[in-house]
């Protein structure tokens, strides 16, 4: 190609115009990218200014300095899981855990120089995202270190029996707050909202072992309450007819006690009696023994006293012999 048919090629002209308007939008795009940010409902976002701590805003659209401000987004509103002694491989309605390679977390001497293994879960959340970032390298391995230690410290000071039955409520309530109180003071940031118990069981090399050894106290407690029942029924039973002998005697007492009080009663009113018409009972008296006395006599002759004139006889029987 020659210099005069260089010269015929003739380059486009570019309407500078019409480019204005994508020009400006894509620089106003960019400048939304950088220069403002999004903060979702459940989430802080903590802003370094320069590599240093600026400021920590809540939820909604927010403003920085591109190049200069650094945002970090943590959610505050979102209940983190730890797992020990096991882990969860499919969760769900059908949830299936893993328990194996874990023994080094999971067991525990026990304060009566016993092993227990014990399966737990710590649930917290996050509650000054400033401190979660910066103060501590790695908070997650810190929690998990912090609760382990805290488990082997409460699980050493109790039995075995304690910590299968009777003392998990407390051992996970006092693991709380002892956690909570060592996170604390490291400054993590972090907020223990609950340490559950999953399990508490012997090992199993020896689970069998275990369970054989229980279900023979089991059996024992058995016989002894079988035992106590039958002494129970037969002491309850004699103690029962003692007792209805007890109270017959003392009803037969009281009976008696009545009838000699009423009878003393009795004879206090006829004396009080007496006292006062001392001549109608003296007649009285007189009439009531003649009454008797006179019942065993067959033939009776009744003579006043002022009559004059009868002459007495004598009955003489049919062999002649006078009736003295």
């Amino acid at each position: 190609m020659d210099s005069d048919q260089i010269k015929d090629i003739k380059m486009p002209e570019i309407d500078f115009n019409k480019l204005k308007l994508p020009i400006i939008s894509g620089i106003l795009i960019l400048m939304a990218y950088f220069c403002f940010y999004q903060v979702e409902a459940n989430e802080e976002a903590v802003i370094l200014r320069l590599g240093k701590y600026s400021d920590t805003v809540g939820p909604g659209l927010h403003f920085k300095i591109p190049f200069v401000d650094r945002v970090y987004k943590i959610k505050v509103d979102y209940q983190y899981k730890e797992e020990f002694g096991f882990r969860t491989n499919n969760p769900g309605v059908r949830t299936s855990y893993s328990q194996r390679g874990y023994e080094n977390e999971s067991w525990m001497l026990t304060g009566d120089l016993k092993i227990a293994e014990v399966h737990w879960v710590v649930q917290y959340k996050i509650s000054e995202p400033e401190k979660y970032l910066f103060k501590v390298k790695n908070v997650e391995n810190t929690i998990r270190d912090v609760s382990e230690a805290t488990m082997r410290l409460m699980i050493g000071d109790r039995s075995f029996k304690e910590v299968l039955q009777k003392e998990r409520t407390a051992i996970a309530n006092l693991s709380k707050d002892h956690m909570q109180d060592v996170l604390d003071s490291y400054e993590t940031g972090i907020q223990i909202q609950m340490v559950q118990l999953q399990g508490v069981v012997p090992p199993a090399p020896v689970a069998d072992s275990f369970n054989e050894v229980n279900r023979a106290k089991q059996e024992e407690e058995t016989l002894v309450n079988e035992a106590n029942q039958e002494y129970n029924k037969k002491i309850f039973t004699a103690k029962g007819i003692a007792q209805k002998m007890i109270n017959e005697a003392e009803g037969y007492y009281q009976e008696r006690t009545n009838e000699a009080d009423g009878d003393a009663a009795l004879f206090e009113a006829v004396f009080e009696n007496y006292k006062n018409h001392k001549d109608i009972t003296r007649t009285r008296l007189f009439l009531e023994k003649m009454e008797t006395v006179l019942s065993d006599v067959s033939d009776k002759i009744v003579i006043d006293t002022k009559i004059e004139g009868v002459l007495p006889f004598l009955n003489v029987d049919k062999n002649g012999d006078q009736e003295k």
